[in-house]
């Protein structure tokens, strides 16, 4: 398949790359004058606040929701399909198109098709473009002390903090995937078998039943985390320990890209996987 460009496409790829490289460069000269132990002194530390006893991280609500509300927009743009499907609509359907074949062969009760496909392909929509802007696309950084008091806001010197990297965000995707799966098979077994299941195929067998369906959301939840946030550790101290300036772009683009689409991928067909378990 061959993939061209509009005239206004290739200036738009000009520019990034250009701006990317540029970045890149800074950021090393800013390494190369920074010592190890003030760099890796607040690796991993997160601008947390405490709301009534709950610690929040801001930035995981407010790039969270500028990822939804960028996709709703989307889907307001893909609301109407042309007879005669246009790049963005060709591509968005060979995506759509994948992931229902997928669920389609995947959950037996065909009932239930449409929304595992919708609930599939909106947690590997929002966790694709998580994993990108998180670990390919330089952001802003807020260094903040242990009240959650701002201390200084850093432009370009870190991606941006990807919701996925927190494992609040990934953990309550993977609840949500557990509720639903649950929530099917009774509706689609009825209450009476779905509750003998959890005893197959005998009664002793209920603690085991019990503590393998608490597990899956643990499992799935720190299978994201593990990948997203520790890639972005592992990103940074290589680009630290290497120092070439074209390094931390092919990490970047490896972790971020690369890596992102797997996990989100990946993620995806566990929910699948999950839903399609309690619906067989």
């Amino acid at each position: 398949m061959k993939i061209t460009f509009s005239k206004k496409e290739k200036i738009f790829l000009a520019v990034f790359i250009s701006l990317y490289v540029l970045v890149a460069v800074l950021n090393i000269q800013q390494l190369k004058r920074t010592p190890m132990e003030e760099i890796f002194g607040g690796l991993g530390k997160r601008w947390i606040v405490d709301v009534n006893g709950f610690r929040i991280n801001p930035m995981t609500i407010i790039v969270g929701t500028a990822i939804a509300i960028f996709l709703i927009v989307l889907a307001y743009r893909l609301r109407k399909f042309e007879m005669i499907p246009n790049r963005k609509q060709a591509f968005m359907e060979s995506i759509l198109e994948m992931f229902y074949e997928i669920v389609d062969e995947s959950i037996p009760d065909k009932r239930f098709v449409k929304p595992t496909f919708v609930v599939a392909t909106t947690l590997f929509l929002f966790i694709t473009i998580s994993n990108i802007i998180g670990g390919a696309v330089p952001g802003v950084s807020v260094v903040a002390d242990e009240t959650g008091a701002v201390q200084k806001v850093v432009l370009f010197n870190d991606t941006w903090p990807a919701p996925t990297g927190d494992l609040n965000t990934d953990l309550t995707y993977a609840v949500m995937v557990l509720i639903i799966s649950h929530a099917f098979a009774i509706k689609s077994k009825g209450f009476k078998e779905w509750l003998k299941s959890w005893f197959y195929p005998n009664p002793v067998m209920f603690p085991i039943n019990l503590i393998g369906e608490l597990a899956k959301p643990i499992s799935h939840s720190l299978r994201l985390f593990g990948n997203i946030g520790g890639g972005a550790i592992l990103v940074y101290i290589l680009s630290y320990m290497t120092k070439y300036f074209f390094a931390p772009i092919i990490f970047w683009g490896f972790f971020g890209i690369f890596v992102g689409l797997v996990q989100a991928f990946v993620f995806s067909m566990l929910a699948v996987a999950y839903i399609s378990s309690q619906l067989s």
